[in-house]
């Protein structure tokens, strides 16, 4: 039996910029993509805690060390410049599996730089 797990989450996450002439995406500083284990084009679900809007779309990978979160195309209306966010990855495991597995959390300090694993 599969099931699913949450398998990266990072908090303390802010919206540094919007573009609304985009098909629809989150933008994430590479440096972030890497430390949480999620990969350009990876599914995931975007909640923000300033007016509890959710989520789903896909990573598009902003330059390294830039510490950009972009909302782009129709996200652009689940939040404002300066929003927290909480940014959820999932993967299926069979049970067998699932009990030696640990989510990779990632907590941002300021300017949205990796703090911590």
């Amino acid at each position: 039996m599969l099931r699913i797990f949450c398998k990266s989450k990072i908090t303390n996450a802010y919206i540094t910029n919007k573009e609304m002439r985009y098909s629809g995406s989150i933008g994430i500083d590479k440096a972030i993509i890497e430390a949480a284990d999620m990969m350009t084009g990876e599914q995931v679900q975007v909640l923000n805690v300033n007016n509890g809007e959710r989520f789903t779309t896909y990573v598009i990978e902003e330059k390294l060390g830039s510490g950009k979160i972009v909302l782009y195309g129709p996200a652009v209306r689940k939040g404002e410049i300066g929003d927290e966010l909480i940014i959820l990855s999932y993967c299926f495991l069979e049970s067998k599996e699932s009990h030696n597995f640990n989510m990779r959390m990632i907590t941002l300090g300021k300017n949205n730089q990796c703090k911590g694993k």
